[in-house]
């Protein structure tokens, strides 16, 4: 069964660093791993140190120009095979694992058919996988267009402040309001320090949130991230690094 881990939260949180992070930890463990990144902002794949990727946005707009197009030579072309073969196109190998780059929101038009199609596309490219760890929108656009369906673990990266836990709270319940087929919600408060640890703790509890784990501020990170560096390349021993494995292995891994 393919476990399926979406990660969200407000700009600045380090989010993508969380899911970055936890994709170098599984990278290593022998599972076959499909890392998604569905935010519009696009981040993980240079964090990850994979640039210029192409993205299953630019396959949409392609499909659509074709859809709209008149055909009278092909009027029967099947348009499923043709986006599910340009999503396979665009999977990035990397060592390790597999990238996947949502993209850019659509432009006018209805996309309804298409994100139809790619629904479909989806459920069966997760299942081919051990894991997917998605890198989400905080939004939860995605889970709303239930592009991606089913969820095992949502977790909400917020900062080392009540304002970022309260996002986390609202997330929580958005969730619940879509309706949306997710398992277990979790909170990782990202950049924390000796001194907020136990506050954040007990913040957490008053808001009923399952604080899954805490993330030490590591200024390594900060300094990777000001020159470019893949946070893969971090060391074992980082503070981030030892602590989402921990998190990972409370996930069940």
């Amino acid at each position: 069964m393919t476990k399926v881990i979406a990660i969200t939260g407000k700009g600045g949180t380090g989010k993508t660093a969380v899911a970055a992070l936890l994709i170098r930890y599984l990278s290593k463990s022998g599972k076959f791993l499909l890392a998604v990144d569905a935010d519009a902002d696009t981040n993980l794949p240079e964090t990850l140190g994979c640039e210029d990727v192409k993205t299953i946005g630019d396959a949409k707009e392609a499909l659509q120009e074709e859809i709209t197009k008149p055909r009278p030579d092909n009027p029967d072309m099947n348009k499923e095979s043709v986006l599910k073969s340009k999503v396979y196109e665009i999977i990035e190998e990397m060592p390790g694992y597999d990238l996947l780059v949502m993209g850019r929101p659509e432009g006018t038009g209805c996309y309804c058919y298409v994100n139809n199609l790619l629904r479909g596309i989806m459920d069966k490219l997760i299942v081919n996988y051990d894991v997917v760890v998605i890198d989400a929108e905080a939004g939860l656009e995605h889970f709303s267009r239930k592009i991606i369906r089913d969820i095992d673990d949502l977790i909400v990266v917020t900062d080392a402040s009540r304002r970022g836990f309260r996002t986390a709270e609202r997330i929580h319940e958005l969730v619940d309001e879509l309706d949306s087929n997710v398992g277990k919600i979790h909170v990782i408060a990202n950049k924390v320090t000796d001194i907020n640890r136990e506050k954040l703790a007990t913040l957490a509890g008053d808001l009923n949130l399952n604080l899954i784990g805490m993330v030490p501020l590591d200024p390594e990170i900060e300094e990777m991230d000001i020159g470019g560096i893949p946070l893969l390349e971090l060391p074992d021993d980082s503070v981030a690094v030892v602590e989402i494995e921990q998190i990972a292995k409370k996930l069940g891994f």
